[in-house]
């Protein structure tokens, strides 16, 4: 490991850190070497606060000056709620700047380095870029498509059950996996199921842990089937959204209304996934997790909506061809056109195996 990687991993952790706290901002980490010791190291925590190379900065104070500053993310150069990050550099002194990966924002990628550049300072990008990247993937996303990133999460028996035939699911995974789910509510802005999950299991869709955010609770109901009892209408907890298609019950809206409930319409009978997907980034929901049972997943795999798939895997065995299973629809024809998985890890998590996979829809 070379000095740059060494600097710019501590760059990495300092920015992870964070994840949750600034969408629908990036994750951005910053550290200021001088004379080979650490002077400043900053990272960017909430939307609209300064940003990582200023927190740096300012801890660095006089020290940065003829130093090097790693950043995990090209800096800024346009003014918005906080100045531009390049100019703080080059008014601060700073010698050289080492950058992950450039802004992915085709409108401004590239001119944070002109302005380092244009100053005389010594630019280096590529230092652990993929590493960056993958950080940010719910920004980059966003900030290209305006759409959110969306991530399809399900726990799982090994034969791919998420209950028996008589609906009995709790709890099939084990208590560190339904933690590590909680860590996941908390960095999403959304989260989304189907009304029949409502009606079923009546779920609080909250992030239970310390100081968490409870996430916007997005709910697919093609006719307002909700129950106005449900936990989801009634605990003010958190938002929640209710997506209906043409033939809702208009007596129902206004009591869900009333209730705090916002409504949305899509086109049809039926709730169409790629409108729900274009309006909550269109609402700058930038990251959704979907948490819905086997038709809801199937719809959102099928019109290709999905990003990222995790599968908590619990060694269990269910079996019933009336066991639902974590995606349904009507499935693909031929195994090649089966969606296959890519830069795929696994990990032990308690008693379960946790499955992350990007799938790759060009086959």
């Amino acid at each position: 490991m070379t000095n740059h990687e060494f600097y710019m991993d501590l760059a990495l952790q300092n920015a992870i850190a964070m994840k949750g706290q600034t969408d629908p901002n990036p994750l951005v980490g910053s550290v200021i070497v001088n004379d080979n010791r650490i002077v400043g190291v900053g990272a960017h925590m909430k939307a609209g606060e300064p940003h990582a190379e200023i927190h740096a900065l300012r801890m660095a104070g006089d020290l940065a000056k003829g130093g090097t500053i790693y950043v995990t993310l090209e800096p800024c150069s346009h003014y918005g709620r906080t100045g531009p990050c390049a100019v703080a550099i080059v008014e601060a002194g700073i010698k050289k700047v080492v950058i992950a990966t450039l802004d992915p924002n085709p409108v401004v990628s590239g001119n944070g380095v002109k302005i380092l550049k244009d100053a005389g300072i010594e630019v280096i990008v590529g230092i652990k870029e993929k590493e960056s990247q993958q950080m940010n993937e719910v920004f980059n996303k966003f900030i290209v498509e305006k759409l959110p990133f969306v991530t399809l999460k399900s726990g799982t028996t090994l034969d791919g059950k998420i209950a028996t035939h008589t609906s009995d699911s709790k709890w099939i995974t084990s208590e560190k996996a339904r933690e590590d789910v909680h860590l996941l509510r908390n960095q999403n802005m959304a989260i989304l199921v189907g009304v029949n999950t409502v009606i079923a299991d009546n779920p609080s869709l909250t992030t239970r842990i310390p100081n968490g955010r409870n996430p916007i609770r997005v709910v697919m109901d093609s006719s307002l089937r909700i129950p106005l009892d449900s936990k989801l209408v009634t605990d003010q907890e958190a938002e929640t959204w209710i997506f209906t298609g043409e033939n809702y019950d208009k007596d129902k809206k206004r009591q869900l209304e009333s209730m705090g409930v916002n409504i949305f319409h899509t086109s049809g009978k039926r709730v169409n996934p790629c409108e729900v997907v274009k309006l909550l980034g269109e609402k700058q929901i930038s990251s959704l997790l979907i948490e819905g049972g086997g038709g809801i997943n199937a719809a959102f795999l099928e019109n290709q909506l999905i990003d990222k798939v995790i599968l908590y895997m619990a060694p269990k065995l269910i079996g019933g061809q009336h066991s639902p299973t974590f995606l349904e629809g009507t499935g693909v024809e031929m195994m090649r056109n089966a969606v296959e998985l890519i830069d795929v890890t696994v990990e032990s998590i308690g008693k379960d195996f946790k499955f992350v996979g990007y799938p790759d829809y060009k086959m």
